[in-house]
C-alpha cells in the first residue's frame, strides 16, 4: 500500500512540478495563434474548449497498453512501479509534451513529417512508411481486443467476428467524419466509463482487504516465473508500453495539437494525459501484483490462460465489482481500446494526406486514403493476436526512441535544454535494440549478444549527435515561426 500511495503522489508531483519545468524549457506563447484557428476547416482543425482537448487525448493513447500491459508487466513484481513512475514522469510525459508542441508549432504536422525536419528526408521517408504501417497495426490490435472482451459479455450467438464488424464499422465512421461529430460527442461517455473502471477498481480492491506487494530490498529483483527468458531489461521495458512510454502517443498528439485553442493548454493536455495514463497503469498493476494473492500465483495464471490478459481482466472485473460493476467496469476496458482505434486510422489518414499534400475537406479525398488502410487492418485481424500484439509492441517502442531523436536535435539547434529528451533517448534505443537482437520475433541472439550489440548501437547514435551538435543551430529550423 505505502509503494502504491507513493507512486501515484509522484506521478501527480511529476505533473504539478517537472511539466512546469519542461514547459520553461519549450517557452510557450499564450499570444501566438494556434492552428485550430489558422487553419480551420471544419474537419481536422477544430477549435475544441480545454477539457474536451485532454478528454480526447487521454482516451485516445490509452488503448490496452495501461491495461493489458500493465497486468502483464506485474508478472516482474513490484520493480514495474518504477518503471510506470520514472517512466511517465521523465519520458512519457516529456515525449508527449514536445511531439504535441512541435506539431502546434509547425501548423499541426504529423509526427512523421516533424521527423524529417529534425533528422532529415532519408528518415522522414522510412518513418512515414514505419508509422502508417503501425497506426493499422494499432488499428487491428484495438479491433480484436475490445471484440474478445464483448464476445465475453454477449450472448453465443454475438461471437467475435459479430463484434469485430461492429467495431471496425465504427472505425469507419470516426476515421471519415468531423473531428467534433463522433469523436467529440461519444468520448465524453467513454471517459465516464474509464474513470469508473480505473476508481472502482482500486476502491473495491482496498475495500476487500487485498494487500499490494511493497517495493523493498527482497523483491527488488525479476519475479518472473521465467526470468532466463523474460529479463527486466528489456522485456519488462517492451511490455508495459502506454503505461510509461509509447511512441503512439506522438501519432495522436498532433490530431490535438489542430484543437488546442492555446499554447499555455499544451503542458494540461499532453503532459497531463500521459501522468493520467500512468495512473491507470499503475492501478493495473496494483490489481495483477494482488487480485490472485501474489505475483508468483499472477505468474501461474498467466501461464495457464496462455498470457490471454483480457481473461485475466474479465475475471478481475466481476469479483471485484460483482455482475453489474464487472460489466461497467469491463465497459470501461473496452473503451480504452476502441477510442485509440479509431484514432490510429484516423492518424493513418492524416499522415497518408500530409505527405500526399491531399485535402481532407472533400468526403472523396478521405475515402481515397481511408479505404486501402481499412482494408490492410481488416486482413490484419485473420492473423493471431499474439503475434500482431509483439511486433506492435516493439514497433511503437521504436517510434518513440526515434521521436525523442527528434526532439533532442530540435532542443540542442534551438539551444535549450537537450538533456531532458537526450536521456530518454538513449534509454529506448538501448531498449529497442536489446529486445529486437534477443527476441523469438527478432533475431533471437544470446543475452550477452544482444546487450553489447544494443549497447553498441546506443554509443554510436549518441556520439554521432554530439558530434553534429554544433552544426544544429545553424540546420535547424526555428518552430513557429
Amino acid at each position: 500500500m505505502i509503494t502504491f500511495a507513493v507512486s501515484i503522489a509522484v506521478l501527480v508531483l511529476g505533473y504539478l512540478l517537472y511539466s512546469r519545468f519542461i514547459e520553461r524549457i519549450e517557452g510557450i506563447d499564450p499570444t501566438r495563434k494556434t492552428p485550430a484557428y489558422k487553419l480551420a476547416d471544419g474537419v481536422d482543425y477544430v477549435p475544441m474548449p480545454w477539457w474536451k482537448v485532454f478528454l480526447i487525448q487521454f482516451l485516445n493513447i490509452a488503448g490496452l497498453g495501461p491495461i493489458f500491459g500493465a497486468v502483464a508487466g506485474a508478472m516482474w513484481g513490484p520493480v514495474a512501479f518504477l518503471w510506470i513512475v520514472l517512466g511517465s514522469v521523465f519520458a512519457g510525459a516529456v515525449h508527449d509534451y514536445f511531439s504535441g508542441m512541435l506539431s502546434i508549432r509547425h501548423n499541426g504536422l504529423s509526427i512523421t513529417e516533424i521527423v524529417g525536419i529534425y533528422l532529415g528526408k532519408g528518415v522522414k521517408q522510412f518513418m512515414r512508411i514505419f508509422t502508417v504501417i503501425l497506426m493499422v497495426l494499432v488499428g487491428a490490435v484495438f479491433i480484436m481486443g475490445p471484440a474478445k472482451i464483448l464476445a465475453g459479455l454477449t450472448p453465443e450467438s454475438l461471437d467475435m467476428t459479430f463484434w469485430v464488424w461492429v467495431v471496425f464499422a465504427y472505425y469507419v465512421l470516426a476515421t471519415m467524419l468531423p473531428v467534433d461529430k463522433i469523436i467529440g460527442r461519444v468520448y465524453p461517455l467513454f471517459g465516464f466509463a474509464l474513470a469508473f473502471m480505473a476508481i472502482g477498481l482500486i476502491t473495491a480492491l482496498f475495500v476487500k482487504g487485498y494487500s499490494i506487494p511493497e517495493l523493498n530490498s527482497s523483491n527488488f529483483a525479476n519475479l518472473h516465473s521465467d526470468p532466463e527468458n523474460f529479463p527486466v531489461f528489456p522485456m519488462m521495458f517492451i511490455t508495459i508500453a502506454c503505461g510509461a512510454i509509447s511512441g503512439f502517443h506522438s501519432t495522436q498528439s498532433p490530431m490535438m495539437a489542430r484543437c488546442i485553442t492555446n499554447e499555455k493548454l499544451g503542458r494540461r493536455v499532453f503532459y497531463g494525459a500521459m501522468i493520467t495514463e500512468g495512473i491507470v497503469a499503475m492501478i493495473w498493476a496494483a490489481i495483477g501484483m494482488s487480485f490472485y494473492g501474489g505475483i508468483r500465483e499472477l505468474n501461474d495464471t498467466m501461464t495457464a490462460n496462455n498470457g490471454n490478459a483480457a481473461f485475466l481482466v474479465n475475471e478481475i472485473s466481476n469479483s471485484l465489482l460483482g455482475k453489474v460493476g464487472g460489466v461497467l467496469a469491463l465497459i470501461g476496458v473496452v473503451a480504452a481500446p476502441i477510442t485509440s482505434g479509431d484514432t490510429a486510422f484516423r492518424s493513418a489518414r492524416l499522415i497518408v494526406a500530409d505527405f500526399l499534400s491531399f485535402k481532407q475537406g472533400p468526403v472523396r479525398n478521405r475515402l481515397a486514403i481511408s479505404i486501402p488502410l481499412f482494408l490492410a487492418g481488416f486482413l490484419l485481424t485473420r492473423i493471431d493476436f499474439g503475434i500482431i500484439w509483439r511486433y506492435f509492441a516493439w514497433s511503437n517502442q521504436t517510434l518513440a526512441m526515434v521521436v525523442l531523436w527528434a526532439i533532442t536535435v530540435y532542443l540542442a539547434g534551438a539551444g535549450k535544454n537537450y538533456f531532458v529528451t537526450l536521456i530518454p533517448a538513449m534509454l529506448m534505443t538501448a531498449v529497442t535494440t536489446t529486445y529486437i537482437f534477443t527476441a523469438p520475433e527478432g533475431f533471437s541472439l544470446p543475452a550477452e549478444v544482444s546487450y553489447a550489440a544494443g549497447g553498441v548501437v546506443t554509443v554510436v547514435l549518441t556520439a554521432v549527435f554530439f558530434r553534429h551538435r554544433p552544426l544544429l543551430a545553424a540546420r535547424t529550423p526555428v518552430a513557429g515561426t
